[in-house]
């Protein structure tokens, strides 16, 4: 097994929702997990359900009702990310390798998730494009964090946020599909699209809002030697 953390990384978690979720999931799940699986187990789980959703998501070239696999997959992802880190911390399994497995799995599903989203027609490729390296930029933040500070910075948008849009986008683009619901400049949104712009806002604010508090403090904690 990898080297084990000496001093526990700090977890900083503003969202209720993601802290509410995480409860919910340790004290009625955690206990019915098996004794023999490891952090990276769950984590590899986690992957296996993140790329069913990127394949499913493909799929509704064919049918849109493909839709409900992709949502299947991604709830598979959202509990085995959350189930990873309890494994981990209550079996004394923490260790360098797991957090890295388990951020590089978390940025390679969210950005082919919404790139499979923008490859259908129910959704445009430049909406897509656009929000696909959002998750990846915010992990590679988060990891900084970690390594400077010890510190786990969830942003207050966090993973159960993101996931709970995936579905709900892959849900209404079941019920309204191809269907454009806004035309600006000649140019027709679907649902799809007009959810993706709307959570793009929120969401490069709170990634912009990181970089900056992450850069002023290593100014500062370089200012201070």
């Amino acid at each position: 097994m990898a080297e084990a953390y000496k001093n526990p990384v700090k977890k900083l978690i503003p969202s209720k929702l993601e802290t509410g979720f995480q409860q919910f999931l340790y004290k009625h799940v955690g206990k019915h997990i098996p004794k023999g699986m490891t952090p990276n187990d769950m984590t590899l789980v986690g992957a296996l359900g993140g790329l069913a959703a990127v394949i499913f998501t493909l799929l509704t070239n064919i049918s849109p009702w493909f839709f409900l696999g992709s949502v299947l997959g991604i709830a598979v992802h959202l509990i085995a990310d959350d189930l990873d880190g309890y494994i981990a911390r209550n079996r004394g399994m923490s260790s360098r390798a797991g957090a890295y497995f388990d951020l590089i799995t978390d940025v390679l599903f969210s950005t082919f998730l919404l790139l499979a989203m923008g490859l259908t027609p129910y959704c445009k490729m430049e909406l897509a494009a656009f929000a696909a390296p959002l998750y990846g930029v915010t992990n590679v933040t988060i990891m900084n964090y970690i390594i400077y500070f010890n510190e786990f910075q969830f942003p207050r948008l966090g993973p159960i946020e993101a996931h709970m849009s995936y579905a709900a986008v892959c849900i209404l683009g079941l019920i309204f599909r191809t269907k454009a619901l806004v035309t600006v400049g000649g140019t027709g949104f679907t649902i799809m699209d007009i959810i993706m712009l709307a959570g793009m806002i929120p969401m490069y604010y709170e990634m912009i809002r990181l970089q900056i508090r992450l850069f002023r403090r290593l100014k500062k904690t370089d200012a201070e030697k």
